[in-house]
């Protein structure tokens, strides 16, 4: 490092920011349901998100765990670049900061250090920084930032398999239940009427609220403010301004169109006449493009038809999810009544959540389920999910598509979600479970 290139003014900033990154703050917060590893040699640890999701809140939880178990917190130095003095600053400050910090606290050979930066690519050239730092023994690093910046793949690139990606998303019911402080293991185990009335009733709210945390606990003009302004930051920072999207009018009617009709397939060439109509041009491509970069930014996710032919899953429309049940409502300005996309919404999250590889199927008489689920060891569950189960034609066709498509998955399992408990029909079909999906949403490892 040339210190020289440092102004004193940085010098004397980064000191003393030292001292601030090394206080611990008494901070409550819900915890949240995300495995982090103890310490993975030579691997950074990434969060990534949409805004707004709680990544920053994350890192400081895992901060204040480590330090709670009896980690020094001089040891564990949290640095947000967001803060003005780092304004200006060249990378070369990175190196100061580590030097400066080994010459105030003076770790021990087997003194483990854990680095937290939020927002770590405002400063150019963070990664070379990164990557010596993890050549450097006992030495773990946590890195977070805007998706604009800071994207699971770049973090890919950047680091070159130095890094270990945490995808942040916005509270699963059972993180719902704890933000309104309530215990969901012991409420989920309890079986009497009122409570589970009581339950279903939050999560009926949890479905229309949505998860982002923020918004759990302000009322429904602001919510609707807020989770609007989430999305406007992303298209705007994540998308239109890092890509240079020109046609800004034809991304901003896909967005409108895709938060607004969640789940229903997706088609370019449906899309395009949809933008005629409305006096809009755009191309293929660019839609291809802009698609991608949404998903980017973690404001949808695409779901494709489930297929060992890459082709056919190409070639097959595909689904579309808002990353968050919450932004139906708020995009949504036909008051229509939207709790079966956001029940099928808080499933495919859960299942993401859950690190499941998830597309949709198509059985051999063509009929559609909307989950195929595979789990990192093998595991395959196909899921349909359905509000309302009390109709019998509506129950048989629900079930029929999961028998006929268990015909290309001998070994998978079988499951039907559905609003309550009541709501589901008297007989049951072998071979399939049939559950409330707040229970089965509780019903994690």
């Amino acid at each position: 490092m040339i210190e020289s290139e440092l102004t004193p003014y940085h010098r004397q900033t980064l000191s003393a920011l030292l001292h601030d990154a090394s206080s611990i703050d008494e901070m409550i917060s819900t915890p949240r349901r995300i495995g982090v590893p103890h310490h993975l040699p030579q691997k950074a640890t990434s969060i990534t998100g949409m805004r707004r999701s709680g990544k920053t809140t994350f890192m400081h939880q895992v901060r204040q765990q480590r330090i709670a178990s009896g980690h020094q917190p001089e040891l564990m130095p949290f640095v947000s670049f967001e803060d003005e003095r780092f304004r200006g600053m060249p990378v070369t400050g990175l190196s100061f900061l580590a030097d400066e910090h080994f010459r105030l606290y003076q770790p021990e050979r087997e003194d483990v250090v854990t680095w937290y930066f939020d927002e770590i690519q405002l400063i150019n050239g963070w990664e070379t920084f990164v990557r010596r730092l993890l050549d450097t023994p006992n030495t773990d690093v946590f890195v977070s930032g805007s998706s604009s910046s800071l994207l699971s793949r770049e973090i890919a690139s950047s680091l070159r398999g130095r890094g270990w990606t945490i995808t942040m998303l916005p509270f699963g019911f059972d993180e719902s239940l704890k933000f309104l402080e309530i215990d969901p293991v012991a409420i989920g185990a309890r079986t009497r009427p009122r409570s589970r009335l009581g339950l279903e009733r939050k999560f009926l709210n949890w479905l229309h609220v949505g998860g982002f945390p923020e918004v759990q606990d302000v009322d429904e003009p602001t919510r609707i403010r807020l989770l609007r302004d989430y999305v406007d930051v992303a298209v705007l920072r994540d998308v239109i301004d890092r890509h240079g999207v020109s046609n800004s009018q034809a991304l901003l009617w896909m967005v409108r169109q895709l938060l607004s009709s969640p789940g229903s397939m997706f088609s370019i060439d449906k899309f395009l006449n949809s933008c005629r109509t409305v006096g809009i041009r755009v191309g293929k491509d660019t839609v291809r493009q802009m698609l991608s970069w949404l998903e980017d930014c973690f404001l949808i996710r695409i779901v494709s038809l489930d297929s060992p032919s890459v082709r056919k899953q190409m070639v097959n429309p595909r689904k579309i999810y808002p990353i968050d049940m919450g932004l139906i409502s708020a995009f949504d300005r036909t008051m229509r009544e939207n709790t079966g996309h956001a029940l099928e919404v808080a499933v495919l999250i859960e299942l993401l959540r859950r690190s499941m590889d998830v597309h949709y199927g198509k059985s051999p008489k063509g009929f559609e389920v909307d989950f195929v689920a595979h789990s990192l060891t093998g595991k395959v569950q196909l899921i349909q999910v359905c509000a309302d189960l009390s109709n019998k034609e509506t129950f048989n066709r629900e079930t029929r598509a999961l028998l006929d498509l268990k015909n290309l998955y001998p070994q998978a399992e079988l499951l039907l979600l559905t609003l309550r408990q009541d709501l589901i029909a008297p007989e049951h079909v072998k071979g399939i479970e049939i559950k409330a999906a707040w229970q089965w949403l509780l019903e994690y490892d």
